[in-house]
Formats: C-alpha cells, structure tokens, sequence
C-alpha cells in the first residue's frame, strides 16, 4: 500500500511531537493530526512560541513543515476516510473504577478511536497503535473494527513510543530503536513493511525491531518499569545514605562506571513523576495479578510503593525544620513540571508536596519556568487542593527573589535555578543540584542524602 496521507488521532505530547518529525523527515507524505479538542488544535495552529506542548526544538520543527506537510485539524471523519495509515496517540489513563480501578488502564479513549475509525473508512487501512496499552489491547481494537468494517480490511500494528519528555525531539531523530508489532500473515508483514519504510527515511535499519504485536505491547510496560524501578532504588538507597553519612552523588557516579549497570537514570530525586511511569507500572501490577503472578506483581508494586516512600521522606524534612508548625509559614517551591524541560505535571512530585504543605497550613508559592498558570490551577482543582488555601503563582517574568520565604523548595534540576537570589532562606534540594560553594556559604541547604541539622 502506498502512503500519501496519514491521520493521527491524539494532538498531545506524543501525537504532536512524534508527526512533526514524520512529516519533516518525509516531505513526500500529508500528515495531519486530529483531535476533538479544538481549542488544542487551535493552539497547534497558532504563534509556535504558544505551541500547547513544550518541548526542546518542536517549535523549529513545526515552523518548517506546518502548511506544507503538516495540518492540525478537528475534522476527524474526513481525515480518517482519506488516509491510507492512522497512528491512534490517545490518552489511556488509569481507571477510576469498575474492575480494576487504580490500577487497569482505561480504554475508553481507544475504543472511542476504533470506532472513530471503522465508522468514517472507506478504503482498507493500517492502524497503528502509538498510546501506550495493556497487552493484547490489538485483538479489542480489531474486534470493534471488524464488527463495524462494513468489509473493509485493517491491519492492526504496534510501534510504542520511547519518548522522554524534555528530549523527545532528539529522541525522534536519534532513536535507540523502532519498534513494530504486527501478526505473522502476509498482510500482516506486508503492513509493518509498509511502516518500516516510513521510519527507514532517517532511522537506520538494525535500529527497526519487527516482532509480534504483543511482544511490541509488552516492550512499552516493561521498559518504563525497569527505568523507574532504577530511579526508586537509587532513591532508597539515598534514604539510606542519610542514616549513615554516605554521599548519594558520590554513590551514584560509583554504581553508573560499572558497565553492566551504566550512569542512567540513577540520579536520586524527589521521585519519579509524568504520564507514563506510575500508570504503566501500575498497569503491569493488574496484568501480573490477572494471570496469578502475584509475587511479580507485588515486585513491580513495591517500586511505586518507594517512590511515593520518597516523596514523603523528603516532605516530612520540611515539616520537621519547622518542628511540625507551618501555619502561616511562607514556603516557596521553583519547579513544578514533574522534570526540567516540561510543561506536563501529570503525578509530578512538586504537587504532591505543594498539597500536603498547604494541608499543614503553609504558604505555598509556585514557580516554573515552563507551566502556565492555568494548567497550574486546573493542578490545584485535579489533586483537590483545599480551596481556602491554594499557592500563590509567581509569573515567569518576574525578578527571581525569594528573600521573604522561610524556606526554598527546589524541584526541578533546571540549571538558571543557580542565577536565582534565595536571600537566607533555608534551602531544601530535591533534586541535589546545589554543590555550590557561594551558595552554601550564605544558605542552610538540606538535600535527599543529609539528615536535618
């Protein structure tokens, strides 16, 4: 089949991102993604500096292709009915209820796609599945697209995302690996070629895997599990340097030169946060506990169990500097995406802390270099802040002083953090960005590896 029009539905941090790279790196294809919000489309089509989604050269990307290859529209029926290929990038999150709430991921959003799909085709198509999904989530996509085919034919593929967030620009064009799953017929394979091809105009061909759909399912779960599995161990091991004097920056550059282990994703933290990790970790937890693996499952669950271990840990260092009483004290946190150059706060640490400290009576006040204002108050209104004490948000354009606060919470590993005038505050690092010599002479700082004095 020949691809002259693809339609992705989902404008969102993998949707966008992962389209404009498609349609730079392949001049010759239409792509166009679709999504039901229209005011996201709308920002998508607006000023590339106000683009809804942040992220390290995305801007320059779409600038070059957006109105020559690359459209962003909520005509959803009629770019499904005329593209040959359809990336579905919708939202799977966690179900909130019904068999597996907390835990299952939900697929409302995939089903409503599949739908989407066989109700506006017209012509044989290749499906793709970009959102991360439970194993075997193929066969309940196929299952709705045969049901309401009308005779047409699809192929059903999985190519999962392995997009970091604050470098998923670099990500796309300098790939670790491509993945696609699809089934071993001569349709299937003659669709994954068909897939393969379009990766093949810039990513080199040892780094495209082709394998079955549901090892291509599985791959996604199984890898952001072992990230944050590494992430809350060097955590743990950072409460453990704090009982006995251990320098956890020190520990890390130890574990990271030996060559079975490397430097990744050892940096200790407040914790993990963002769309993927808890909910896929989650979501491997259910699967294991359905198939009766529950010493697996309780395995993969003690790594959330040690991050949100790790966000209190680091909260109750606040509230025993203040011995327990924060009432009125003026607390102000810089960081707020759940990493440095992001504007997604899904499950960031930052919140998590923010809500206790208000719940304690503090005077919280937000900054970050990337997040509006807006999204952070929908945060606010998302994680049940309680309403007669929400934080102050301080604008971006603003002089960073913080001389007033009783204490500087920093959340974020951003660099410009260290240009910022935190007076005499006393200065909590939860990131253990800190090692300066100017700022240690005039600031208490209490970082994830040292004890309160």
């Amino acid at each position: 089949m020949e691809i002259k029009n693809i339609c992705c539905i989902g404008a969102g941090y993998v949707g966008g991102p992962t389209m404009a790279v498609i349609a730079f790196k392949c001049p010759h294809i239409n792509v166009t993604v679709v999504d039901a919000n229209s005011e996201k489309i709308k920002a998508w089509n607006g000023p590339v500096e106000n683009l809804p989604i942040y992220e390290p050269g995305l801007a320059e990307v779409v600038q070059q292709v957006r109105g020559r290859n690359l459209f962003f529209s909520d005509d959803i029926a009629e770019n499904i009915e005329k593209s040959e290929m359809i990336f579905m990038a919708v939202n799977t999150p966690t179900k909130t209820e019904g068999q597996g709430a907390g835990m299952a991921a939900d697929l409302r959003y995939v089903e409503a796609c599949a739908n989407d799909i066989a109700k506006y085709s017209k012509s044989d198509k290749i499906v793709i599945e970009k959102s991360t999904l439970p194993v075997r989530t193929a066969e309940k996509i196929e299952e709705i697209l045969k049901e309401n085919s009308n005779g047409i034919h699809f192929e059903i593929l999985s190519n999962p995302e392995f997009l970091a967030e604050g470098t998923a620009i670099e990500d796309l064009f300098k790939s670790d690996r491509v993945l696609i799953g699809g089934d071993k017929t001569k349709s299937g394979q003659k669709a994954v070629q068909t897939l393969v091809n379009i990766y093949s105009n810039w990513i080199p061909k040892e780094k495209i895997l082709t394998n079955n759909v549901w090892s291509a399912e599985l791959a996604k779960l199984a890898s952001n599990a072992m990230l944050a599995q590494r992430i809350s161990s060097i955590n743990s091991l950072s409460a453990l340097c704090e009982k006995t004097g251990a320098d956890i920056d020190e520990l890390s550059k130890a574990i990271g030169m030996d060559h079975r282990i490397g430097p990744h994703f050892l940096k200790a933290s407040v914790g993990f946060g963002g769309s993927c990790f808890q909910k896929d970790i989650l979501n491997l937890v259910y699967l294991c506990n359905h198939y009766g693996l529950n010493e697996v499952a309780e395995y993969w669950h003690q790594v959330i169990k040690i991050n949100d271990y790790q966000k209190k840990r680091f909260t109750k260092k606040v509230i025993e500097h203040f011995n327990g009483n924060l009432k009125g004290k003026k607390i102000s946190i810089i960081g707020w995406g759940f990493k440095e150059k992001t504007n997604d706060s899904r499950e960031s640490a930052s919140i998590y802390v923010a809500k206790w400290l208000c719940e304690l009576g503090a005077k919280i006040e937000i900054f970050d270099f990337h997040m509006s204002e807006d999204k952070i108050k929908k945060d606010f209104i998302t994680y049940d802040f309680i309403t007669n004490n929400y934080p102050t948000i301080l604008s971006p354009e603003k002089e960073k002083i913080f001389k007033s606060s009783h204490a500087i919470i920093l959340m974020t590993g951003d660099p410009r953090i260290t240009k910022f005038n935190f007076g005499s505050s006393c200065v909590f690092d939860g990131r253990n960005v800190l090692k300066l010599a100017s700022l240690k002479s005039k600031n208490k700082i209490i970082s994830l590896d040292k004890p309160n004095d």
